[in-house]
């Protein structure tokens, strides 16, 4: 199992990345950089690349809308020159609030334009002429024809640092985790619960998996969350630091009918929390949405205890089939954390 870490800051994205070269010495194994709507991922990629040595440096993850497939090609090109063959590409549909509320372009058609766009991205890291009649094989979905559009065939002017990029897929939904486990090379999920997960993209995973490339190799998954390594109750109350991302997601990421991490925390069996959690965030009630976090959800996703208990978390979600443990270091000592849980991954 390898170790990843998602960039986190507040105001100053230089002082967060400046960190994961400690945590690479450290152990880390690979560093994920999110965007949503605050600054561009493929900038700070680079300014990682330029301060770590081994690390893998994943975006986490760059819509499949604000960009065109060439600019994606693009840039995973180019990220995986100035890292010298470290890209990871993450990519995903988002949502209807940062698609058509900050970059104001359609939310449509999620699965045919991934698959459109991973196909793409592939042939053109191996420098192929690119045309796109949508004519490539798509079992996972029933839209027809090309969704991307190309102009003139043209293959990519520079030679690229390797002629793959891994590239994982940000999935939720039945539909898109199936996608993944068929097409990707990797699967982001979020606000994963080992024990539950099965409930709920068991099948999914079952059914892309049957019609997954023996060329792929296994499917990669990311997940993880909060580490701190401690006894008592004061370590246990670092979880309610958690508490205000899952009510954000639950509660405030798409109108009623359009959060799937809504639909997710359903999934999960958490129906009613996941109603009242949505209605109070929505009327602007975020301090009580947050307190109805279930805290069972809470203790599942992170990894905050006693190191027998860290130990048996790490467990479990190894046995729910995750390749790269997700760790966020609370502490006084992050590199110290991550030296840890890697002694105890290895």
């Amino acid at each position: 199992m390898k170790l990843s870490y998602t960039l986190m800051y507040d105001g100053n994205p230089r002082a967060a990345a400046d960190q994961v070269a400690g945590l690479e010495k450290a152990g880390l194994d690979m560093v994920w950089v999110a965007e949503a709507y605050g600054f561009d991922s493929p900038t700070l990629m680079g300014y990682l690349a330029a301060r770590t040595e081994t690390v893998e440096i994943g975006s986490a993850i760059l819509n499949i809308y604000s960009r065109t497939p060439g600019t994606l090609l693009q840039t995973a090109a180019g990220l995986d020159n100035v890292s010298g063959g470290r890209a990871v590409l993450g990519l995903g549909a988002s949502g209807p609030q940062v698609i058509e509320g900050w970059h104001g372009v359609p939310y449509s058609k999620p699965l045919a334009r991934t698959a459109e766009i991973i196909d793409l991205v592939r042939r053109g890291l191996k420098r192929e002429v690119l045309t796109n009649e949508g004519t490539f094989p798509l079992p996972l979905t029933k839209e027809d024809g090309a969704v991307t559009g190309l102009g003139k065939p043209l293959k990519l002017l520079t030679h690229p640092e390797r002629d793959s990029v891994p590239i994982w897929i940000a999935a939720l939904g039945p539909k898109s985790v199936e996608q993944a486990a068929g097409i990707a090379d990797g699967w982001i999920p979020h606000l994963f619960h080992p024990e539950k997960s099965h409930l709920v993209w068991g099948e999914a995973l079952e059914a892309g998996r049957s019609r997954r490339s023996p060329d792929l190799g296994p499917l990669q998954v990311t997940a993880g969350g909060m580490v701190a390594i401690g006894e008592g109750p004061e370590t246990k109350a670092l979880l309610d630091f958690a508490r205000p991302l899952f009510a954000l997601y639950v509660g405030g990421m798409g109108a009623k009918g359009k959060n799937f991490y809504n639909d997710v925390a359903r999934a999960y069996g958490y129906e009613q929390e996941a109603e009242e959690i949505q209605e109070l965030y929505l009327a602007g009630k975020k301090k009580e949405a947050e307190a109805l976090v279930p805290q069972e959800w809470l203790e599942a996703c992170n990894l905050v205890g006693p190191a027998s208990y860290v130990k048996e978390r790490i467990a479990a979600f190894r046995e729910a089939g995750v390749t790269h443990l997700t760790v966020l270091p609370a502490s006084d000592d992050p590199a110290a954390t991550v030296a840890q849980v890697k002694e105890w991954v290895s």
